[in-house]
Parts: structure tokens; C-alpha cells; sequence
């Protein structure tokens, strides 16, 4: 099964909330569940790859990974957990 990536490079079959509280960030245009909390209510990373600089995701950004995308953490990680995912992340993206 191919994975389908979201705009931040995690899989969107992988994600606990996909098709229950989210269909995925390109479906909502950035305005997921959680990013009510966010400026804007959209999730950074989104904002910043598709409306800021109308890529297709993170993976097309020649900084890839910015000072966005790496303080950009989920808080229900462990910072060794958040380190792994952004690691498996940018190599997602990159290929």
C-alpha cells in the first residue's frame, strides 16, 4: 500500500484522528481540528507551504527542515519521540 502523505510528511493512514475528527489537512485547506488553538486556526506548516508559498508540501521547500517545521512539536510526544518523527518525517518528504 502506498502511503499518502500529509503537507508535514506524516502518513495519513498512520494518524489516530484521520476520517474521525480530521480527513486530513489538504481536505480542510489547514483548518484541522486542533488548529483552532493556532493563529490564524490553520496549521503553520500548511499555511507555510501551501497558501505562503504554493508548494505542494513541506518536501518541495529547499529548507526543509526550516525553524517552522522543527519547533513545530506535537505536545503528546517526548522530545526523543518528537525527534524520531522529525527525522522519518523530512526523510519522507526528501524522497
Amino acid at each position: 500500500m502506498n502511503q499518502v502523505l500529509l503537507v508535514c510528511g506524516l502518513v495519513y493512514n498512520e494518524c489516530e484522528y484521520f476520517k474521525t475528527k480530521c480527513q486530513g489537512c489538504y481536505a480542510v485547506q489547514g483548518s484541522t481540528f486542533w488548529a483552532k488553538e493556532m493563529p490564524g486556526k490553520i496549521c503553520p506548516l500548511y499555511q507555510c507551504a501551501i497558501n505562503d508559498n504554493q508548494l505542494s508540501s513541506c518536501g518541495q521547500c529547499s529548507q526543509l527542515p526550516c525553524k517552522t517545521f522543527t519547533e513545530f512539536k506535537d505536545p503528546n510526544l517526548s522530545d526523543e519521540q518528537n525527534e524520531k518523527s522529525l527525522i522519518e518525517r523530512v526523510t519522507r518528504l526528501k524522497n
